[in-house]
């Protein structure tokens, strides 16, 4: 009986080890346009969201609930963001960006304050620990704009300075896009860096036959190197337990290949308040 009871004991842990060793890495994120899975009619616009499996092996998964337009406040009000708690199991990874529509103060549609923009934040972080899920709150990627003299100017205001008071306030993991690539663009330089960003002639865009020249959204090759920065962003942390386990699946630089994420079931049956065919925030210089 005993030899049957510890028989059945050690096939237990076996199984649980097994399953714990099969079980996905998940990450959800949470995001505007410029994280966000793009329809077919905008190619080449790509959110970096959209192409962040390319960093990772199979053993990771990502659910992009990121959508145009969106601000905190947006998010939040049309359900999105319990729909995406609803999916947190515990263990998850939660990549949060907002800051682009909130800070779009002509735009009463998705405008939110300052306080609000803090508040909302701090309720996203608060609630996917709730959930047992480990929250990464990153600031906004910068748009492209040089003055007449050749100088970077930023646009995001004090937003991102407060989703840093919230990271820190909350003790969460936390990347500084809006720094990383900031220092990408003045690194490219004014001219080099419209590659990275939507700049399409007549013709080359489905969505935009007329052309377009939008310096907030992004080429696949611009989502690529702002999801890299993010890849960067956590590795900078490797000495962070909670990252322990999604660094491991990082691939080597070398094996990176440019995939998409899958489009996440029912997404699109929510409430959608939000104009989708306005820019976001401000489009920043022209080229």
């Amino acid at each position: 009986m005993k030899k049957t009871l510890f028989l059945a004991s050690f096939i237990a842990v076996i199984a649980t080890l097994i399953a714990m060793k099969n079980k996905p890495v998940r990450i959800l994120m949470a995001g505007d346009s410029t994280m966000a899975d793009k329809e077919q009619i905008a190619y080449p616009e790509t959110g970096w969201g959209q192409v962040l499996p390319s960093y990772f092996d199979n053993d990771v998964v990502i659910e992009n609930h990121s959508r145009n337009g969106r601000s905190t406040r947006t998010f939040i009000s049309e359900g999105r963001w319990d729909f995406l708690l609803s999916h947190v199991q515990k263990g998850d990874y939660v990549v949060i960006q907002f800051g682009h529509n909130d800070q779009s103060v002509k735009k009463a549609d998705r405008y939110t304050t300052p306080e609000q923009y803090k508040q909302n934040l701090t309720k996203m972080v608060n609630d996917t620990k709730a959930k047992g899920g480990i929250p990464i709150l990153c600031t906004p990627i910068e748009r492209r704009k040089f003055d007449k003299s050749g100088n970077f100017v930023d646009q995001h205001g004090n937003y991102p300075n407060l989703a840093r008071q919230v990271a820190q306030e909350q003790n969460v993991i936390f990347v500084d896009m809006q720094h990383s690539s900031m220092d990408f663009i003045i690194a490219a330089g004014d001219s080099a860096s419209c590659q990275y960003f939507l700049h399409v002639k007549p013709g080359e865009c489905q969505k935009h036959p007329e052309g377009k020249i939008d310096n907030t959204h992004l080429k696949p090759v611009g989502a690529l190197a702002m999801a890299n920065l993010f890849i960067e962003g956590l590795q900078q942390q490797s000495d962070n337990k909670q990252l322990k386990q999604l660094l491991k699946h990082v691939k080597k630089s070398d094996n990176v290949t440019l995939t998409y994420t899958t489009p996440v079931a029912g997404i699109n049956k929510l409430a959608n308040k939000t104009n989708n065919q306005i820019d976001e925030g401000e489009k920043g210089q022209k080229q």
